[in-house]
């Protein structure tokens, strides 16, 4: 029987995200009572959460240094214009409890990946999920940042337990990016996979995904599979990304429910990963490479040495291994330690 989630939340100690823990806790607390999309008065706030109206008020700073919009009007109080899509954690909990996932939604944490990694190595089972409402110290790759807003994307980590080495994991990232890929290519986005954790949509970035790995050489091992999704990005955050990026509702999805976008990611993922854990990459290897944003380009790829190499992108093989066409033959690159920018 699958043990309580509460008996790991213990180690997931959400440090301080923005002021106080106080004054977090009060922000999203207001922001709850914005949800509506209706003017509520400051009078009216502070009695209802047993506050002051100096605190409400920075509650509302607080937010707005978020990057939440919040609009005040005299004589009639505060509002989100553009509303928050909260995450729903019974919903999608009642959706993908099939699957023998347990998701947890919380308000805010640093990194979900370190925070699900602590409890990965206390023992927590295989299927949990750790979903932040905003992310502070969010992690890609390289140790680069990965930035989100308020509420304004999809960012989680989902433990998963595997019966064989950390060597045969060779692949993972790139069977996530196509789970995730064959949900939003349901869903009408023309998404691509851009070798090996990233996905693109008209060549600007829309996701990235960052696997942490713990476990012995002949196994079993864990895998913390974290994903960042960008769903309704603000002007601010966008400036922020070192990038060109995009967001789901640049697709068109503009009313996409939140809580259903991250219950169908993880239905698919949990068949996708069942599949990688008993054939590895090899069967998945051919649908890969038709969201390969970069099939048969001319491509540069930047080595962690420094090093450069160009040539056109063929696809990957069986290992994952990106396969490339220089003018001294094919080269497989197996490390993940690279950078693949489309050459002018």
């Amino acid at each position: 029987m699958r043990p309580a989630w509460r008996d790991f939340a213990a180690l997931l100690v959400l440090p301080t995200c923005l002021c106080s823990a106080a004054v977090r806790m009060l922000t999203f607390a207001v922001l709850k009572r914005l949800a509506d999309g209706e003017f509520h008065s400051g009078e009216a706030l502070a009695r209802d959460l047993d506050v002051s109206r100096a605190s409400i008020w920075n509650a509302l700073n607080e937010a707005h240094l978020a990057g939440v919009e919040v609009q005040r009007v005299h004589g009639r109080g505060y509002r989100l214009p553009r509303g928050l899509d909260w995450l729903d954690a019974a919903r999608i909990n009642a959706a993908v409890v099939a699957q023998d996932l347990h998701v947890r939604v919380i308000d805010c944490c640093e990194s979900t990946n370190a925070d699900m990694l602590r409890a990965a190595e206390a023992g927590a089972p295989s299927g949990e999920v750790l979903i932040a409402e905003m992310q502070t110290q969010g992690r890609g790759r390289l140790g680069r940042r990965w930035h989100s807003g308020l509420a304004s994307s999809l960012t989680f980590s989902l433990l998963w337990r595997f019966d064989k080495s950390v060597a045969g994991l060779a692949g993972l990232s790139l069977a996530v990016g196509l789970a995730v890929a064959r949900v939003l290519h349901s869903l009408g986005v023309a998404v691509g996979l851009k070798w090996p954790n990233d996905l693109i949509w008209q060549g600007c970035k829309l996701g990235g995904i960052l696997i942490e790995v713990r476990g012995d050489a002949l196994g079993p091992c864990a895998a913390v599979i974290g994903i960042g999704l960008n769903v309704r990005l603000g002007a601010e955050e966008k400036e922020l990304i070192d990038q060109a990026a995009a967001d789901l509702a640049d697709t068109g999805l503009l009313h996409l429910s939140r809580s259903d976008l991250l219950a169908a990611i993880l239905g698919e993922l949990a068949t996708l990963l069942q599949r990688f854990g008993t054939e590895g990459f090899a069967s998945l290897r051919e649908e890969w490479t038709r969201f390969h944003a970069h099939q048969g380009k001319a491509v540069s790829l930047l080595a962690p040495d420094g090093g450069v190499i160009r040539g056109k992108a063929l696809g990957v093989d069986d290992s994952a291994c990106l396969l490339i066409e220089t003018s001294s033959g094919i080269r497989a690159i197996h490390t993940g330690d690279v950078s693949l920018r489309t050459s002018l």
